[in-house]
C-alpha cells in the first residue's frame, strides 16, 4: 500500500469541474425518478466511469482524483431526495411556483450539516466497523479495475459501453412509452370475496435497474411487503370498508391510499426507532476517537494521511455558524404570513430540531448506508419521524392561534424544516458510503469531505430549477394551484405522505390507530430479522424498513424494483461458473445504473419539450396500438433488452479478459 502520510494529487480543478458537471446531470435525473415513483438511485458507480474515460487522457490522472469525482457526483444521488417532502409545500397550497432561495438554503445549510455530522461518524461507522457498504465497495471496485491495470483499462473502456448501452436502451424505452406504443403500465385487480385486490408494475428498465443495485435481500423484504400489502392488508381493509359502487381497481387503490400506506409508514417508524436505539454506542465512539484525533493533532503527533478529517474543531465551528443563515432561512419563510409573530419562538425550535434531529437522522442513516446501501436507506422513514417530530412541536407553538390560513401555514413550516433535517440526512447517508469507497481506494478523508460539500452546493443551485420546470410541465397530484401544461401530475408519492401526515398532526384529524397498527407490524419484522440474524450467523436478514417501503410505496414502483433484484440475482449466479464471473457482475451493475440515468434523463427532458411545445403528450402516436398490445409490446422488449445486455456483459468481461 502506498504511504499513508505521503500527499497525493486528489483535489484537483478539473476533478472538481468534471464532479459539478455530473453533478448537475444526474441531480436533474434524480430529482424526476424520485418525483414519479419515489424512488432515487446510487450515481457514484455511473459517475466513476465517467470520470475514468474522460480523464484517462491525462497521464497525472489518479484513482484518487476519479473517487473525488465520484465523491461531488454523489451529491446528485443524496440531496435530490428532499423532493421527497418539498412537493407538499405546492400540494398544500402555500406555493404556487417553486422559489430559489428557499429551496436552495434548505438544502444547502442541511446538506453541509450533513457533511459535518457524519465526520464524527467515519471511525465508528467505517474504519472500526465490518458494515459491508455495498455500493461504496462497488464503487471502490470500479475504480481499481478502470485504472490499475491493462486489463483493468480495458474493462474501464467496456464499462464505458455498458453505461452507454444502459442509456440509450432504456432512454429508447421511455421514448417508446411517450409515444404510446408500449403500455407504461402492466396491471391486474380483482375481487377477492366483499373485498378487493390486485398488483400493478410499471413497464421500467429504470425501475429494474434500480432492483439490480439494491440486491437480493431488499428485492426479498419488498416481495415480503408486497404480500403483506397487498395479499393480506389490502384484502381486509376493503372487506371492513366498503365502497359502494367502486371497481376493483378503484376499490384496492383507494383503500390501499387512505388505510394501508399509514400501516406502512408505522412499520419504517418502528424499525427506524430501533436502528436508533442500535447505534448509540457507534455515534459516541466516534465522538471520542475525533476529540482524540483533534489533541494529537495539536500535540505535534503524526495522524496517518487516510485518517485526516476535517478538523473536529473547525467541524464544531462550521456546524455553530451555519446556525446563522439556518435561522435566517426559516424566519424568511414565515414573512408576511398569519404566523408571522411567531417567528422567533418558531424559529428557535426550528433551529434546535434540526441540530439535533439531523444529528439522530444523520447516524441512522449512515448505518443503514452502511448495511444495505444508500440507495436503500430509510430516507422516507427518516422523513415520517421527523415530519412527526416537527408537526407536534410547531402546534404546541402555535396552538392558541386563530385563524382561517393558520393550520395551512403552521403545516408549511414543520415542511420546511423537515427539508433541512432530511437534507442533513441523506447527504450523510451518502458521506459514509463515500468514504468507505475512499478507505478502500487509500483517498484522504478530508479531501472528499470537501468534495461533497461542493458537490451539495452544486445540487442546491440545480434542484429549484428542476422542481419549477417539473410544476410547470406536469404539476403535482393534489396542488389546489395546478395550471400545468401537461394532463398528468407526477404523484410525488412520499411528498403526498409527508405532508398528509403534517395535516393530519396540526388538524388534529391523523388517524394514529393506522400508524399504530404498523409499528406493532414492525416490531414483529424487526423480531423476524433479528432472528434471521442469529440463527444464521449473520448470512440471511429481511429489513423491516425494505418491507414497509413495499408496504407503503406503489406496487407499480415495487413490482419491478423485485423483479429486477431477482433478475440481477440470477444474473449474478450464472456468471459465478466464469472464470471472469466478478468483472461481468460489475459490467451488470453498469448496464443497471444506464438503465435507470437513461430512462430518468429522457423524461426530463421530456418535462422540457413539455414546457417548450405547450403539449401534454408533445411524442404521443395518433396510430398508437391498443394498451392490451401495448402491455405485451412493452414486457417482450423489456425481456429482450434486459437478455441480450446482461448477455453482452458476460461476453464483454470474457473479451476483456483476452485483451
Amino acid at each position: 500500500m502506498a504511504d499513508p502520510v505521503a500527499p497525493r494529487t486528489e483535489l484537483t480543478l478539473r476533478g472538481v469541474l468534471l464532479g459539478v458537471l455530473i453533478t448537475l446531470v444526474f441531480t436533474a435525473a434524480q430529482v424526476y425518478l424520485g418525483l414519479k415513483v419515489g424512488l432515487t438511485f446510487a450515481t457514484s458507480i455511473p459517475a466513476a466511469v465517467i470520470s475514468m474515460a474522460l480523464l484517462r487522457a491525462f497521464k497525472t490522472a489518479t484513482i484518487q482524483e476519479n473517487n473525488i469525482v465520484q465523491t461531488i457526483a454523489s451529491a446528485a444521488g443524496t440531496l435530490s431526495s428532499v423532493i421527497f417532502v418539498l412537493p407538499g409545500l405546492l400540494m398544500i397550497g402555500w406555493w404556487a411556483h417553486v422559489p430559489f432561495l428557499p429551496t436552495f438554503g434548505a438544502c444547502a445549510v442541511g446538506g453541509i450539516l450533513g457533511v459535518m455530522y457524519t465526520i464524527p461518524l467515519r471511525r465508528a461507522l467505517v474504519t472500526n466497523s465490518n458494515l459491508p457498504y455495498p455500493e461504496g465497495v462497488a464503487a471502490a471496485e470500479v475504480l481499481k479495475v478502470g485504472t490499475g491495470s491493462r486489463e483493468g483499462a480495458a474493462e474501464g473502456k467496456a464499462g464505458l459501453v455498458a453505461v452507454a448501452l444502459g442509456t440509450l436502451a432504456s432512454a429508447a424505452f421511455g421514448a417508446l412509452a411517450a409515444a404510446k406504443i408500449f403500455a407504461a403500465e402492466v396491471a391486474g385487480y380483482f375481487k377477492a370475496g366483499a373485498g378487493a385486490t390486485g398488483l400493478g408494475a410499471s413497464s421500467s428498465l429504470a425501475l429494474m435497474g434500480a432492483g439490480h443495485l439494491m440486491g437480493i435481500t431488499v428485492g426479498i423484504a419488498m416481495f415480503a411487503g408486497l404480500a403483506i400489502a397487498w395479499g393480506v392488508l389490502v384484502p381486509i381493509m376493503t372487506t371492513l370498508h366498503q365502497i359502494p359502487g367502486a371497481d376493483a381497481a378503484t376499490h384496492a387503490l383507494t383503500v390501499w391510499k387512505t388505510e394501508v400506506r399509514f400501516m406502512g409508514a408505522g412499520v419504517i417508524g418502528a424499525a427506524a426507532i430501533w436502528t436508533l436505539g442500535k447505534l448509540a454506542a457507534p455515534i459516541w465512539s466516534g465522538l471520542v476517537s475525533s476529540l482524540d484525533a483533534g489533541k494529537a493533532r495539536k500535540a505535534g503527533g503524526v495522524i496517518p494521511r487516510i485518517e485526516q478529517d476535517i478538523p473536529i474543531t473547525i467541524v464544531g465551528l462550521i456546524s455553530l455558524l451555519l446556525l446563522a443563515p439556518a435561522g435566517w432561512f426559516l424566519a424568511h419563510f414565515l414573512v408576511g404570513g398569519p404566523i408571522a409573530h411567531l417567528t422567533v419562538p418558531l424559529v428557535a425550535i426550528g433551529i434546535g430540531y434540526v441540530l439535533i434531529a439531523g444529528l439522530l437522522a444523520a447516524a441512522v442513516c449512515g448505518y443503514m448506508a452502511g448495511l444495505i446501501g444508500s440507495s436503500n436507506s430509510p430516507v422516507s422513514g427518516i422523513a415520517i419521524l421527523t415530519v412527526l417530530g416537527a408537526s407536534l412541536m410547531v402546534g404546541a407553538v402555535g396552538r392558541g392561534v386563530i385563524g382561517p390560513d393558520v393550520t395551512k401555514a403552521l403545516v408549511a413550516f414543520a415542511l420546511y424544516v423537515t427539508t433541512v433535517v432530511l437534507a442533513v440526512a441523506v447527504v450523510a447517508n451518502d458521506n459514509l458510503q463515500d468514504l468507505k469507497t475512499g478507505q478502500l481506494v487509500d483517498a484522504t478523508p478530508w479531501k472528499q469531505q470537501v468534495g461533497l460539500i461542493i458537490g451539495v452546493i452544486s445540487g442546491a443551485v440545480v434542484i429549484p430549477f428542476v422542481l419549477e420546470l417539473l410544476n410547470l410541465s406536469n404539476g403535482f397530484a393534489g396542488a389546489p394551484n395546478l395550471n400545468a401544461i401537461a394532463n398528468d401530475p407526477l404523484a410525488a408519492p412520499q411528498a403526498t405522505l409527508i405532508s398528509t401526515l403534517a395535516k393530519g398532526v396540526l388538524g388534529g384529524d391523523l388517524n394514529w390507530s393506522l400508524l399504530g397498527v404498523g409499528a406493532l407490524i414492525g416490531l414483529a419484522l424487526v423480531a423476524v430479522d433479528e432472528t434471521l440474524r442469529k440463527t444464521s450467523a449473520g448470512r440471511y436478514s429481511l429489513p423491516a424498513l425494505g418491507v414497509g417501503l413495499a408496504i407503503y410505496l406503489p406496487s407499480t414502483v415495487t413490482a419491478p424494483v423485485v423483479v429486477g433484484a431477482v433478475v440481477g440475482w440470477i444474473y449474478d449466479k450464472l456468471v459465478d461458473k466464469d472464470r471472469t464471473g466478478e468483472a461481468a457482475k460489475r459490467l451488470g451493475v453498469l448496464v443497471a445504473s444506464g438503465f435507470i440515468v437513461g430512462e430518468s434523463l429522457f423524461n426530463v427532458a421530456l418535462a422540457g419539450l413539455i414546457v417548450g411545445t405547450g403539449k401534454g403528450e408533445p411524442l404521443a402516436l395518433s396510430f398508437a396500438p391498443s394498451e392490451h398490445i401495448g402491455m405485451i409490446l412493452s414486457l417482450v422488449a423489456a425481456a429482450v433488452v434486459v437478455f441480450g445486455l446482461y448477455n453482452w456483459a458476460r461476453g464483454a468481461a470474457r473479451k476483456t479478459a483476452e485483451a
